[in-house]
């Protein structure tokens, strides 16, 4: 998931784009970006690779020097962005979060019909340059927008900057969030409202689905009107977003003590302490520990902030190497105790197998009982370049181990009274090598995020997508055959 910051202001915004855009730095590692207008009116853009240094360090220097009204940054999860283009509608940039999943399909379409496409990276089409051509092909800014999204299946949300103003839309299920916050002399949208705060912004707003608002220094000018209700992602308020960030209203860090409190609720363990593994299980270990009256205690520290997210990386080398450096066990706590370890989710499995509840056990923890604050994951996300593949899914390795061959029907696997769910826990517990392992209920996770089910995308947890051209797509592209261990 990238993360989408833009500005105006009456005086000069450079510093608030910085620093907005720095706020979303937890939710992508690949590429920062920023595009401000210039007082000639023309776009100028600033990108950094970000894999191995924070945002702030590769772009504060020299930002003294810049003076604009208005820019959009991004934090980007893969693609280099923002881009700049000259086109009929005047020059402009763009910069994106989200996934377009027929995007080989529609760049096919548009280089057919003549379109160049240059910004090629890894072999692969920017997703910002394919979605600024198909808006390109309207007769202006908004019909574009409105026609790009008639015809990507995915979910696209998107600041598009001109030297009159900033067009932000969200996507048209309401998947990804987008927020509007203003202070005197200044108006930012934004992905995490956690940027909001310490720049002085207040939320005005909750951008609704497919909604398109245009910012300038006139105010707020509704252009496209939103969708009733949405399919927001509810991985947002388990893992992925910040813990001040507010979505539709909702607290992060309050889901997440919801959820450790629902966890604790539904265990029977006997243990000494609660612990979460830092940064997002720690929201989850003390709602859990409020619910218990056990003790939270850190038995897992992260070493400064300098180390990123081990989840987000493209590769699973750096992923490795994120997850061994950053968390350092704090053997004097763990020595001969009895630990439940709350953990946002287990996707992949690896990390906390080969190094978290490594690092415990050699820090001498009697026993390790491992609450994962969702459902297991069964199904690779369609909206946003999260997980990729149903072979990284160790759920769906436990199930092909199981059956002794990939399965298409795993529907007895989500439901947690069967047994084939209960062998499924197992197998997973097992091969992590802890104590006891226990899931939390969906039910639970969305009675604690306090919207109703119909209004999230749970995509992840039940293979239920919220577009309908969705499950006819996938019925066109390979089937992931999964090799079974």
């Amino acid at each position: 998931m990238s993360g989408l910051f833009g500005v105006i202001s009456t005086n000069n915004c450079i510093s608030s784009l910085y620093y907005g855009t720095d706020y979303h730095t937890h939710l992508g590692t690949e590429y920062g970006g920023i595009a401000f207008i210039e007082k000639n009116g023309q776009p100028v853009k600033k990108i950094h690779d970000i894999k191995n240094s924070q945002f702030k360090s590769k772009f504060y220097e020299g930002s003294d020097k810049i003076k604009s009204h208005l820019g959009i940054g991004v934090i980007s999860d893969r693609d280099p962005q923002p881009l700049t283009f000259e086109s009929k509608f005047g020059a402009f940039a763009i910069c994106c979060a989200g996934l377009v999943a027929n995007k080989e399909h529609l760049a096919k379409e548009l280089i057919e019909k003549g379109v160049t496409f240059s910004e090629i990276d890894r072999g692969d089409i920017n997703t910002t340059e394919l979605v600024a051509h198909l808006i390109n092909e309207g007769k202006s800014i908004t019909y574009g927008i409105e026609r790009m999204y008639e015809k990507i299946i995915g979910s696209i949300s998107l600041l598009l900057l001109t030297k009159n103003g900033i067009y932000c839309a969200r996507d048209r299920n309401g998947v990804t969030p987008l927020a509007i916050g203003q202070k005197t002399g200044e108006t930012a949208v934004a992905s995490e409202t956690c940027a909001f705060p310490n720049l002085g912004f207040t939320v005005k707003k909750y951008v609704a689905p497919g909604e398109i608002v245009f910012l300038s220094k006139k105010g707020l000018e509704g252009k496209k009107k939103g969708r009733p209700g949405s399919k927001i992602c509810a991985f947002l308020w388990v893992y992925t977003g910040f813990p001040a960030s507010t979505y539709e209203g909702i607290n992060v860090e309050k889901v997440r003590e919801n959820c450790g409190m629902f966890l604790a609720k539904r265990d029977t363990v006997q243990a000494d302490l609660v612990s979460g593994i830092p940064d997002s299980g720690v929201a989850h270990a003390i709602g859990y520990a409020m619910e218990s009256k056990m003790p939270y205690r850190r038995v897992l520290i992260k070493y400064t902030p300098g180390y990123g997210r081990s989840y987000t990386p493209l590769s699973q080398e750096l992923r490795d190497r994120i997850a061994l450096m950053k968390l350092i066990a704090n053997d004097a706590i763990a020595q001969g105790n009895k630990v439940v370890l709350c953990e946002d989710s287990i996707v992949r499995g690896t990390q906390l197998k080969n190094f978290t509840v490594m690092k415990l056990m050699q820090a001498g923890a009697k026993e390790v009982h491992v609450r994962p604050a969702c459902p297991p994951l069964m199904f690779p996300c369609v909206y946003n370049l999260s997980t990729r593949t149903i072979q990284e899914l160790v759920a769906r390795r436990a199930i092909c181990a199981l059956e002794g061959k990939d399965v298409e029907d795993v529907s007895e696997y989500l439901n947690p009274t069967s047994e084939k769910y209960h062998r499924m826990v197992e197998w997973i517990r097992k091969d992590l090598g802890v104590t006891s392992l226990q899931y939390q209920l969906l039910d639970d996770m969305v009675e604690a995020i306090g919207l109703p089910k119909e209004r999230l995308c749970l995509y992840c947890w039940i293979g239920k997508g919220v577009q309908k051209n969705l499950q006819s797509y996938q019925e066109t592209r390979p089937k992931e055959i999964l090799t079974c261990e």
